[in-house]
């Protein structure tokens, strides 16, 4: 089956996310438009990503928690966790990490956590969007360990992307795929950095308002949208009938010339 999928969404605790983006809120637009699996991905945290995990599962939709971390590096990488003690364990690495910044709310925007009925539970005090004093290769490292996914973030923006920061991809990266941006052009970036290629790849929205979630999908083809599935097919140690990772950029397609379609075959 194929599962539309966007791995990249924040919500209301994110400084930059929309007080629109509450559990409920994220999971009634998701049905609207159709998506099988969601990334939530707040800056820095994870705090918020249980209570929407269990709102989907009264849904139907599958959701990765984790989150968008900074490294010392100042790149973005998606990280999701399975279980709920791995995702509780990276958290405490999280707080441990965080600079001790205050976030000013008038500038940056409120970072709260909010329950099932959109009641405030939590408050962040510390700037969420600092950059941790983690290498991209000490955080691949932690995740790897924690049986999690390892996914640096929109590689192909100038800013907070791999190749915006590094201008490479490292021959040693460990990551279970890349992320490019809703507006990559992905047979550019396949010619100017032909190492993409070795690696799965995948988009989502980086929605931070409700009318953004979906406007970047990735349609994984699996035979069933558990966070096993989808780990075993992005790391290429489930069967494949027709390709393998070097010819994703054969898969790439605009759809209506705004949605783009990652298509990764089984």
């Amino acid at each position: 089956m194929l599962y539309n999928t966007d791995f990249h969404i924040h919500t209301v605790l994110s400084p930059c996310g929309d007080l629109e983006m509450s559990p409920v809120a994220i999971i009634d637009r998701a049905r609207a438009l159709q998506l099988d699996i969601l990334g939530i991905t707040d800056h820095n945290s994870t705090r918020q990503a249980q209570v929407i995990r269990e709102l989907g599962e009264k849904s139907g939709i599958t959701i990765l928690t984790g989150a968008e971390v900074t490294t010392r590096e100042e790149v973005h990488c998606l990280v999701f966790f399975d279980r709920t003690q791995e995702l509780e364990a990276f958290q405490v690495i999280l707080d441990e990490n965080l600079p001790d910044i205050k976030n000013n709310t008038d500038k940056f925007g409120y970072q709260v956590v909010v329950n099932q009925n959109s009641e405030i539970i939590y408050t962040e005090e510390r700037l969420l969007i600092s950059a941790l004093p983690l290498s991209i290769d000490a955080l691949e490292e932690i995740v790897l360990n924690l049986n999690g996914l390892f996914i640096p973030a929109h590689v192909d923006r100038l800013r907070f992307g791999l190749l915006g920061q590094l201008g490479f991809i490292p021959d040693d990266l460990r990551a279970d795929a890349l992320e490019i941006s809703p507006i990559c052009d992905l047979q550019s970036l396949c010619n100017s950095h032909p190492e993409v290629r070795k690696h799965a790849l995948v988009s989502g929205s980086d929605a931070h308002r409700l009318a953004e979630m979906g406007r970047c999908r990735t349609l994984l083809e699996m035979n069933s949208k558990g966070f096993t599935s989808i780990k075993k097919l992005l790391t290429g140690k489930e069967e494949k009938n027709n390709s393998d990772h070097q010819s994703n950029c054969e898969f790439f397609h605009i759809v209506n010339y705004i949605t783009t379609i990652f298509v990764i075959l089984q």
